[in-house]
């Protein structure tokens, strides 16, 4: 019940922030439907089932929002945020099989229902299909921007995937694999409305700057709630990271603060992939009495803060405020 209850108010907080582009973010909705409905009947299926598990959509919200921002009233930002959720969905889809995850908003993953080659594929066919979608409106500075940070979040799970099982990794390292893997996205999201038009090319490097911090401030939080959420309200295993093989920040800085002998039993969770050396209850005790996920959560509040004094440099208008709003959002965010 409490999980519904929350869920139930970061929705009506979703739908407050990006009331001002509501309208078009159905027609994302309509634009992925027409899409499917062309595809092979496996790639439809599999491909509705991602795309209809219950993303807030976030990244085309955040096309659709500065390119309203940005006085544009043409149809692109509709296409390019139907894109920029292929990718993200694409990504997402290859996580799964890398991590061998069996939940993801609550419902099974798309390898767990099918197999690990179709689920890979349907994943190559929407990255693929991204790239044709800006080249069929001849958009090549966008396509650009698009496949640098596609080619960003493959070099993030390379590393990623480099020091997968290992506690060892300095918080520099963290955070450019963060950076890679989540913000390069969010920074296309909000700077590809720019180049829709040459007079608003100016406001390219302001808005991927508020990308970035708002993508790295949306995984910090996200690190946060691994610890403080039920497997209800995140709909995937709680401490799974750790579980998977991955020192998110909060591990990074407990290791700093405890002893030899309980530093081993965190590294043999991740090297193991289970909960033998320490149970999962002792874990959570430690994270949460050290007071690192507080230090966490100040950082984020930090990159929120940067987002918004970033933000101050747009266009002064409803949607500029929404994009500020939007900061505040993912810090109170539950799920």
């Amino acid at each position: 019940m409490k999980g519904a209850v929350s869920t139930l108010r970061d929705a009506i907080r979703i739908r407050e922030v990006f009331e001002p582009i509501s309208p078009r973010l159905e027609l994302v909705e309509q634009f992925f439907l027409r899409e499917l409905e062309g595809a092979l009947p496996m790639v439809r299926e599999v491909g509705s089932y991602v795309l209809g598990g219950g993303g807030k959509r976030l990244r085309p919200a955040l096309v659709l929002l500065v390119s309203r921002m940005l006085g544009y009233s043409g149809d692109r930002d509709v296409r390019y945020g139907a894109v920029v959720e292929f990718i993200h969905t694409a990504t997402l889809i290859h996580d799964d099989i890398i991590d061998g995850s069996d939940l993801r908003r609550g419902q099974p993953t798309a390898n767990r229902r099918w197999s690990n080659e179709i689920t890979v594929l349907v994943g190559d066919w929407l990255y693929s299909r991204s790239m044709d979608l800006c080249l069929e409106y001849g958009d090549v500075e966008v396509m650009k921007r698009l496949n640098a940070a596609t080619l960003r979040m493959t070099e993030g799970e390379i590393l990623s995937a480099h020091v997968r099982g290992r506690v060892d990794v300095d918080e520099k390292l963290f955070m450019d694999i963060t950076r890679c893997k989540t913000a390069e996205l969010f920074a296309a999201a909000c700077s590809i409305p720019a180049l829709f038009e040459p007079s608003t090319h100016r406001y390219e490097d302001h808005l991927r700057q508020f990308g970035l911090d708002l993508g790295l401030c949306f995984q910090l939080v996200d690190d946060v709630l691994d610890f403080t959420s039920d497997q209800e309200e995140v709909g995937k295993p709680v401490m799974a990271d750790l579980c998977e093989g991955r020192a998110t920040l909060p591990i990074l800085l407990l290791l700093e603060r405890i002893d030899a002998g309980t530093r081993k039993k965190i590294e043999a969770v991740a090297r193991d992939r289970c909960f033998e050396a320490i149970s999962e209850q002792e874990l959570l005790d430690l994270v949460q009495q050290s007071g690192v996920l507080d230090e966490v959560r100040l950082r984020a509040a930090a990159l929120a803060e940067k987002a918004a004094e970033v933000a101050r440099f747009l266009p002064e208008c409803r949607e500029r405020e929404a994009l500020i709003g939007a900061t505040q959002l993912l810090l109170k965010r539950r799920k």
